[in-house]
C-alpha cells in the first residue's frame, strides 16, 4: 500500500509541477484572456448585473435559474481550498503565494467564461429532459467523432475524482474538525452528513440548487462577517500584510518562527497550484452545471460564471491570507486548517475557532453536493441514465466511508484524477477557442451580453 502511495504522490507531483498542468492553465487562461481583449475585467460590472437578474429565469430552456446555476457552482468551489488550501499555500510558499493566487483568479475568469459559453451551445437533453453539458459534450458536438475519446476520459476521470475531492475528502475533514472541536466520534458525523445530502442529493439539480442558493450566501456572508471583523480590530496591519504578501511574491521569504523559508518558485507553485484547485478554473468541473440554466444566450451565462473566481478566490480565500498575516501566526509552523484555526482564534479569542470549524463544515457539505452533481452527470455520459439512482446511492454511502477512514491514498487518488480531468478540458478550450471569441463578438455586435 504504501509503494502505491509513493507512485500516486509522485505522479501527483509531475503533474501539478512546474511542466504539465500549472503552466498549462496558466497559459490557457492568458491566452483566453487576450483573445477575449480583457473583456471579463472590463464588463465586470456588467456580470454583476446579469447575475442580479439571473435570480429570475426568463428563458424556458434548462433546469435551473442562471443565479442558481452559479450558487451550486460557488457550493463546489466555496471548500476546504478556501480555509486549508490558503493556509498550506502559505505555509509551503510563503505570503507571497496569495499574490500568485490572485492572479490565477483573474485569469480564471476568461477560462470560467469559455466553459460556461462552450457548455450551454453544445448542450444536450438527455431521455429524462434533462438538460445535460460540460466538457464532454463540448468536446463531442463541437470537436465532432473524431475527438469523441477525449470526451470519455474526461468522464471517466471527472467520474472517479469526484468521489475524492468532492465526496470522501471532504466528510473526512468535517469529521475530523468536530472529532478535534468537539469530541463527536467520526461515524456520528458521517451518518448525519450522509443523511442530510441524502435529503438533497436524491432530489437532483432542482434541489441541489435551491438548497446552494441559500445555503451558499449564508455560509459566506458568516465567514466574510467573521474575517472581517478580526480585519478591522488589526486594520493598522493591513497595509503591512498586503506589502509583504507584494513584496514576498517576487523576492521570497525569509525563514523565520518555524516557517522554513521559500524560494519565489515555491510562491508561485503553491499559489497556482492552490488558487486552481480553490476555484477550479479550467478543471472542467463548474462548465457541467452552467450547462443546466435557463437560457439561451451562452455569453451572458459565461459572464455570470466567470463572477466565480472572484467570489471564490479574490474576495473569500483573500479574507482568510490577510487573517492569517495580520494575526502574526503565518510563521508559526502550523498548516492547513489549523493554521487558519489559529489565526482567527488569536484575532477573536472566543468565538474565532468557531467560525473556522462552522465554515469547514458548511464549506464541505456545500461541496459534497455540488459535486454529486458533477460526478453523476460524467456517470451519466458514459454509461446513460440508468446509473443516476446508482451512483447516487453510492455516493452517500461513500460519504460514511470517508468519515471514518484514513484517507491518505484517497488523497493522492484526488490529486492525480483532478489533474487528469483538467488536460482534456483545456485541450478542448484551445481547440473550441476559435467559437468562443466568435459568439462573444456576435452577441456583442447585437448588444444580447
Amino acid at each position: 500500500m504504501q509503494v502505491l502511495q509513493n507512485i500516486l504522490d509522485r505522479l501527483a507531483g509531475i503533474i501539478w509541477g512546474e511542466y504539465v498542468l500549472i503552466p498549462l492553465l496558466a497559459l490557457v487562461g492568458i491566452y483566453l484572456t487576450i483573445g477575449l481583449r480583457a473583456m471579463p475585467w472590463l464588463h465586470f460590472p456588467r456580470a454583476c448585473k446579469r447575475l442580479w437578474q439571473g435570480r429570475i429565469a426568463v428563458d424556458k430552456e434548462g433546469d435551473i435559474s442562471p443565479f442558481q446555476a452559479l450558487m451550486t457552482e460557488l457550493s463546489a468551489t466555496i471548500g476546504t481550498g478556501n480555509i486549508a488550501g490558503v493556509a498550506t499555500a502559505i505555509y509551503f510558499g510563503g505570503p507571497g503565494a496569495i499574490f500568485w493566487m490572485w492572479v490565477v483568479a483573474l485569469f480564471g475568469m476568461a477560462t470560467k467564461y469559455a466553459e460556461a459559453v462552450l457548455a450551454v451551445r453544445y448542450r444536450e437533453v438527455d431521455s429524462l429532459g434533462n438538460y445535460v453539458g460540460g466538457p464532454m459534450y463540448y468536446i463531442k458536438n463541437g470537436l465532432g467523432p473524431r475527438w469523441y475519446w477525449l470526451g470519455i476520459l474526461f468522464s471517466l476521470f471527472g467520474m472517479l475524482a469526484a468521489f475524492g475531492i468532492g465526496n470522501m475528502v471532504q466528510s473526512n475533514t468535517v469529521a475530523h474538525e468536530l472529532e478535534t472541536t468537539f469530541a463527536l466520534p467520526a461515524w456520528i458525523t458521517g451518518t448525519v452528513l450522509a443523511l442530510l445530502a441524502a435529503a438533497v442529493i436524491l432530489g437532483g439539480i432542482r434541489r441541489i440548487a435551491e438548497v446552494a442558493g441559500k445555503l451558499v450566501p449564508f455560509m459566506a456572508i458568516v465567514y466574510f462577517t467573521g474575517a472581517l471583523v478580526i480585519l478591522l480590530l488589526q486594520f493598522n496591519k493591513i497595509p503591512a500584510a498586503i506589502v509583504l504578501i507584494v513584496t514576498d511574491a517576487f523576492s521570497g521569504t525569509a525563514a523565520s518562527g518555524g516557517f522554513a523559508g521559500a524560494t519565489v518558485w515555491m510562491a508561485i507553485r503553491w499559489g497556482f497550484a492552490r488558487g486552481i484547485f480553490s476555484n477550479e478554473a479550467g478543471l472542467g468541473s463548474t462548465p457541467i452545471v452552467h450547462a443546466a440554466a435557463k437560457t439561451n444566450n451562452p455569453v451572458r451565462q459565461g459572464m455570470i460564471a466567470m463572477l466565480g473566481p472572484m467570489i471564490d478566490t479574490l474576495i473569500i480565500c483573500t479574507m482568510t491570507a490577510l487573517v492569517i498575516v495580520v494575526t502574526g501566526v503565518w510563521n508559526s509552523g502550523q498548516v492547513g486548517a489549523p493554521l487558519s484555526s489559529l489565526a482567527f482564534t488569536t484575532g477573536l479569542p472566543g468565538p474565532g475557532g468557531y467560525i473556522v470549524s462552522f465554515g469547514l463544515i458548511l464549506f464541505a457539505f456545500t461541496t459534497i453536493l455540488g459535486w454529486s452533481y458533477y460526478g453523476e452527470r460524467c456517470a451519466e455520459y458514459l454509461f446513460g441514465v440508468k446509473i443516476i439512482k446508482p451512483y447516487r446511492i453510492i455516493w452517500i454511502i461513500a460519504i460514511f466511508i470517508g468519515s471514518t477512514r484514513d484517507l491518505n491514498l484517497v488523497w493522492a487518488f484526488a490529486d492525480v484524477l483532478n489533474g487528469l480531468m483538467a488536460i482534456p478540458n483545456l485541450i478542448a478550450l484551445l481547440l473550441l477557442s476559435p467559437v468562443v471569441f466568435a459568439v462573444t463578438r456576435e452577441y456583442r455586435a447585437r448588444d444580447e451580453y
